[in-house]
């Protein structure tokens, strides 16, 4: 049989390409090496290198997207892409890949256009699901911090437009602390959110629909130790709490699968994403966020979640490959 040549496409150029080589070396172990004949490669910038055993680095070809290690050229069938950020979540590499012909695992070029830039998310999914009220900034644009303090009120979020594990997010207590969480968000990109605080329970839901089945997953509750899910929370142990299945009424568990399907189907996603929302007391979820490539580190979520449904990762990234390589 011959085996399908997959480059895992691994690393990046944001603050989470440590995480997105965790997600990598989780995947790599988990495949099945008899079906697939796996390169793990680092993307670091114009670097893209696969790491022999002996330490020796090859670079990847970019013409036409292969590698020659000890004189063996090989041309790569498909990319399966476990990085978070930039370039994998933001389209960048998917637009490559499209150019150079070679299917890959995650949303489309256009698909994580939108789901990268959270204002365009929001604005994609006006009207399908519940969304915070919030003021969109651009770099040196005034804003007058009582008037917002005012409108939303206390406490509030202050995100990066396009960024990941809340990285430049604070929580604001008081208006006298906007400015500051201003210049935390700016450190991150051009573009913020400042967002009314939705207060509930943090719920995390994912999803894939691949060979014509729709999968929906446990939905996990995340009970954050610190004053909300931040990158700490996230990849510390002992600074969360994560419960698969969350314990939820059968009715906000069906609006959160509702709400999680609307979001996939709008934004035309392809592969396994991650919804996450806030539930208020009375039930009512909140999106959040959609991350297109979400964490298979040991820690992470997604997982966790297949776990629970008796899907181990190999099979799940199985369904992926067959899916996505017929597109």
């Amino acid at each position: 049989m011959t085996r399908l040549k997959i480059a895992l496409l691994a690393g990046g150029d944001s603050p989470e390409r440590e995480i997105a080589l965790q997600s990598a070396a989780q995947i790599e172990a988990a495949l099945d090496h008899s079906k697939y004949d796996i390169t793990v490669v680092d993307l670091h910038h114009r670097d893209w290198h696969y790491t022999a055993p002996d330490g020796r680095q090859w670079q990847v070809d970019k013409n036409d997207f292969s590698i020659t290690v000890n004189g063996v050229h090989k041309v790569f069938d498909y990319a399966l892409i476990i990085i978070h950020g930039t370039p994998g979540e933001d389209g960048r590499l998917q637009g490559y890949l499209d150019m150079m012909g070679i299917p890959y695992s995650s949303c489309s070029m256009t698909s994580s256009v939108v789901t990268f830039d959270k204002i365009t998310t929001k604005r994609t999914l006006a009207g399908r699901v519940n969304l915070a009220r919030e003021v969109f900034l651009r770099r040196g644009e005034a804003f007058d911090a009582a008037k917002i303090a005012a409108d939303f009120g206390m406490p509030l979020f202050v995100k990066p437009n396009a960024s990941g594990s809340s990285f430049g997010v604070t929580k604001v207590h008081s208006p006298e602390e906007l400015p500051a969480a201003i210049d935390a968000a700016f450190a991150q990109g051009d573009e913020i959110l400042i967002e009314e605080c939705i207060a509930g329970r943090e719920m995390g839901c994912g999803i894939m629909i691949a060979g014509g089945k729709e999968y929906i997953f446990p939905i996990t509750e995340i009970i954050s130790k610190k004053d909300f899910f931040d990158y700490q929370a996230k990849y510390t142990a002992g600074y969360s709490d994560e419960i698969t299945p969350a314990d939820i009424t059968p009715e906000v568990k069906a609006e959160l699968n509702r709400m999680t399907r609307e979001a996939y189907k709008t934004c035309r996603c392809a592969g396994v994403v991650r919804v996450d929302f806030i539930v208020t007391p009375s039930g009512k979820p909140y999106f959040i966020e959609l991350n297109s490539i979400p964490g298979m580190s040991a820690g992470s979520i997604v997982p966790k979640q297949a776990r629970e449904m008796d899907m181990s990762l190999g099979e799940l990234y199985d369904i992926i490959i067959a899916d996505t390589c017929r597109k």
